[in-house]
């Protein structure tokens, strides 16, 4: 009998134990903070905010965002990356490479997620791909070839052209690589780069005007989470300017560009949920590989194409991921 009652209390006792760690790891609230150039939230925030929800992690039950906008002002970034260090968060998340630069200039201790960036070894963000090596990982947008297939995809396109402007941020980190793989591929082709940087919404018009005047025959976005802020009216001016413009993301060929191609940047968002849940369980940023493109999209806008009188050729069209008409 005595042996029955030590069995019993003894399950009592572990059942307690394991409701009382569940009790308390249920009890554990985390704080993140994510930082952007952009506005507002948009679709793929929504999108990493899913994330978290599969991997267990309710707004306001076990878990807090606080959200940082530049609303398209790369200057505020720096200011608005020193107060969620100042807010002493588990975590930072960033979207895009200027953010990313500033979220790493603000602290060397608190864990930072990229949710995008470019070239995050040339930029100084990581030591290397798979071993990032500081506080610092996440997805990169990185995919060897990219400039040079949107290049040959536009040439495809419209075989006459010749000239084509290449529109970056002029202070965006990873430009320069950026610009140095496109200018290569550009050799390959016999096609003539226009470098014009920007770093406002108020620079477009002059830059365009500059197009104008060294009479381009089409237009290069490079990647820039700044310049895609600036998306509505980038392709406003192209559309006036009656350019072939490709753009390196889906969300400005679905505003109103012409065609895109590049990294489905939805499925990074959602992947950077998986390199946050890793780090608040207690993986280092360090060890913790960066993960690279696994898709890719091409968006083809058949209406943009109408609007400034361009046909696509039907082997392009046939090759599109997506065709808005």
């Amino acid at each position: 009998m005595n042996r029955k009652i030590f069995c019993l209390a003894l399950c009592a006792w572990l059942f307690l134990l394991c409701v009382s760690a569940h009790a308390q790891q249920q009890k554990k609230f985390v704080r993140i903070g994510f930082l952007t150039v952009r506005a507002g939230v948009e679709a793929r925030e929504e999108v990493f905010r899913q994330g978290l929800q599969e991997l267990g992690y309710v707004e306001g039950r076990n878990i807090a965002i606080e959200w940082r906008f530049a609303k398209g002002k790369a200057d505020r970034l720096a200011d608005l990356a020193a107060q969620l260090v100042r807010d002493k968060l588990d975590l930072i998340v960033t979207a895009g490479t200027e953010a990313t630069q500033a979220a790493k200039n603000a602290t060397e201790t608190i864990p930072i997620v990229f949710t995008t960036a470019s070239d995050p070894v040339g930029t100084g963000f990581i030591a290397s791909l798979s071993h990032p090596g500081g506080n610092v990982t996440g997805l990169s947008l990185d995919a060897q070839g990219l400039g040079g297939k949107r290049l040959e995809i536009l040439k495809e396109s419209f075989p006459k052209i010749s000239r084509i402007a290449v529109l970056y941020g002029r202070f965006s980190p990873a430009s320069k690589v950026i610009m140095a793989e496109t200018e290569q591929a550009a050799q390959e082709l016999k096609i003539q780069l226009q470098p014009i940087a920007v770093e406002s919404v108020n620079e477009l018009e002059n830059a365009f005007n500059t197009m104008n005047k060294l009479r381009v025959d089409a237009l290069v976005k490079l990647p820039s989470a700044l310049l895609t802020s600036f998306r509505n009216r980038i392709v406003e001016l192209a559309a006036k300017s009656r350019l072939p413009a490709m753009y390196e993301d889906r969300i400005i060929a679905e505003d109103g560009g012409l065609m895109s191609y590049g990294p489905d940047i939805t499925d990074l968002y959602h992947r950077a949920a998986t390199h946050v849940d890793k780090i608040l369980k207690g993986a280092k940023p360090a060890d913790l590989p960066v993960e690279q493109p696994t898709k890719f999209e091409l968006v083809i806008n058949l209406k943009a194409a109408k609007q400034i009188g361009l046909t696509i050729p039907p082997n392009v069209l046939a090759r599109a991921d997506k065709v808005i008409r």
